[in-house]
């Protein structure tokens, strides 16, 4: 398996993407919608897509690419996942907290990924053999419990307020009180990357999907983090530092299934 050229792979196409973010950046871009107003979208998510799919295409070719705007083409035993813009609604606003998310599966098994943030111009890159930021080893260290921990994390989202009503801002309640600090950046890959960099010590999200969490997970687990959830199936995840206690956080009753 050569999870170097796949890791390659993925940060090139990464990379491609950034001049056009960086650019378009505070262009405050027209905004159209996809489920609903809390779900936005710009041309420049398919377009960033659009050059990711070619570096893949033309470097890779023969596998699956699973994007966010362009859906699931081709097939293969390799599998990319692709999120042009992680963070859409904080890039069209011009709020500097969005990534390009790209990771690369082999019969199910996640092996490359990459988080680059292109305003920062930092670039996370995991692989079998072990997880970096610009090319310099992280580990993912921090708190060790809730009274000294930074929480990231966007819930409840409009579809944890609908499921779960009141008990969904009561469970926000205790997260606030719990955590020394809690923040909703609004990038699941990025708050993964953060959390694999020990510059975050828990992340927590929910309805997430592959293209979102699918580099951010292999990032922790590979920095010594831990993530919790299928980082190839839609659903909740949870990550934290290595050493955090979360038997006794109050992160313990949302732990996924």
């Amino acid at each position: 398996m050569d999870v170097t050229g796949l890791l390659d792979t993925a940060t090139e196409a990464a990379m491609a993407a950034g001049p056009r973010l960086r650019e378009a950046f505070r262009s405050r871009p027209q905004i159209t919608t996809k489920r609903d107003f809390h779900d936005p979208v710009t041309e420049h998510d398919r377009a960033a897509e659009e050059t990711i799919r070619a570096v893949i295409t033309a470097r890779r070719p023969g596998g699956a690419i699973v994007g966010e705007e362009g859906g699931e083409t081709g097939s293969g035993e390799v599998r990319w996942y692709v999120d042009p813009i992680d963070g859409t609604a904080n890039f069209a606003a011009g709020l500097p907290f969005f990534c390009v998310s790209i990771a690369a599966s082999v019969r199910g098994e996640l092996v490359a990924g990459v988080v680059y943030d292109p305003i920062r111009e930092d670039m996370f890159t995991a692989s079998t053999e072990g997880a970096w930021c610009d090319g310099k080893p992280i580990r993912s260290e921090g708190a060790t419990r809730d009274r000294e921990a930074m929480l990231l994390s966007s819930y409840p989202t409009p579809l944890d307020l609908e499921a779960e009503g009141e008990e969904a801002l009561r469970r926000y309640g205790r997260f606030v009180g719990s955590f020394a600090a809690v923040r909703r950046p609004g990038s699941a890959a990025l708050k993964l990357a953060h959390v694999a960099a020990g510059w975050s010590d828990a992340a927590y999200g929910t309805h997430s999907h592959p293209w979102d969490v699918a580099a951010g997970a292999l990032l922790v687990r590979q920095a010594g983090g831990v993530y919790l959830g299928d980082p190839l199936a839609k659903g909740d995840y949870l990550a934290h530092v290595g050493g955090f206690d979360l038997k006794n956080s109050a992160l313990a009753e949302v732990l996924p299934g």
